[in-house]
């Protein structure tokens, strides 16, 4: 496995071996401090592709001002172990000056590419502006680097899964996006680098975010379909002492819009703020209905 740093020189090795196997890429990307939840991503990626490319890349342009960019876990020697266990190719670890050029540092600006206002004025985009113009720069960027043919993502962070296709389609970017299970704790929590961030008593309280999925997910399978019934549900089990949901709502799982009545494939999302000593960690999740 080679660890990269410059864009340039990964290109030339994704050139090298492509030229050696005439085969297909497959890329994982991803901010670091990896879990089981991103190994799960990352060994499909090398079972199904001939190069396997993993990104490690903590993205400035998606955190906000008031956001942790600074404190996000850094990793990269635990990860590129990790990563060549599973049988990794290429890890890319590129720093932010490889990424964004000296205007971006100068003036904090850089040309982005900016998701339609409905796609991101709802859940987590409502939230934290810019984030995904953030999100959608670095992938495309990493997608025009790499020249994958097939990435993976983590359908946790189901707002973006959907916003990267329409991106993808928009943009005719020749690649074949693939989504991958949400992966649990044995309780039911799930994995997330921010987990870290938790104490013993903010990860048992963090456990009423899964189960109040669970809950409604137990509701709807009894034939309630009232969107305003499932959410009012999951918000009673959230909000409790250390804990206060974002938002919880429901939408269709095709169009992403909000729904009332779920008689069509839909998806149940949250956020919620668990106090953590005298830190407060954003966590979301989500459930198909």
């Amino acid at each position: 496995m080679k660890i990269i740093h410059k864009p340039d020189d990964l290109r030339c090795e994704i050139e090298k071996l492509k030229n050696a196997k005439d085969c297909s890429s497959g890329l994982v990307p991803t901010m670091g401090a990896l879990h089981d939840g991103h190994l799960s991503l990352i060994k499909r990626c090398v079972n199904e592709n001939n190069i396997s490319i993993v990104s490690i890349f903590v993205n400035p342009t998606q955190f906000g001002p008031n956001e942790d960019y600074a404190k996000y876990p850094r990793t990269l020697e635990a990860d590129s172990v990790l990563c060549e266990k599973a049988g990794v190719d290429i890890v890319f670890a590129p720093a932010p000056e490889d990424i964004y050029d000296e205007y971006y540092f100068k003036h904090k600006e850089t040309t982005l590419i900016c998701p339609p206002y409905d796609t991101v004025n709802k859940l987590c985009g409502k939230s934290r502006p810019g984030h995904f113009d953030g999100v959608c720069t670095i992938v495309g960027k990493l997608f025009n680097i790499t020249k994958c043919n097939n990435a993976y993502f983590g359908q946790k962070d189901a707002q973006q899964l959907f916003i990267i296709k329409k991106m993808v389609n928009d943009l005719y970017f020749d690649l074949k996006i693939i989504s991958c299970p949400i992966v649990r704790e044995k309780d039911g929590l799930a994995l997330s680098s921010r987990n870290t961030y938790l104490t013993p008593e903010a990860r048992q309280t963090a456990l009423n975010i899964s189960q109040a999925l669970f809950k409604a997910e137990e509701l709807f399978n009894k034939g309630i379909k009232e969107a305003d019934t499932l959410i009012d549900t999951v918000l009673a089990y959230i909000d409790k002492p250390g804990i206060e949901a974002e938002y919880a709502e429901i939408v269709s799982l095709e169009t992403f819009e909000k729904i009332n009545l779920l008689n069509e494939k839909a998806i149940m999302l949250v956020a919620a703020k668990v106090s953590s000593g005298s830190a407060t960690v954003r966590l979301i999740d989500n459930i198909e209905l």
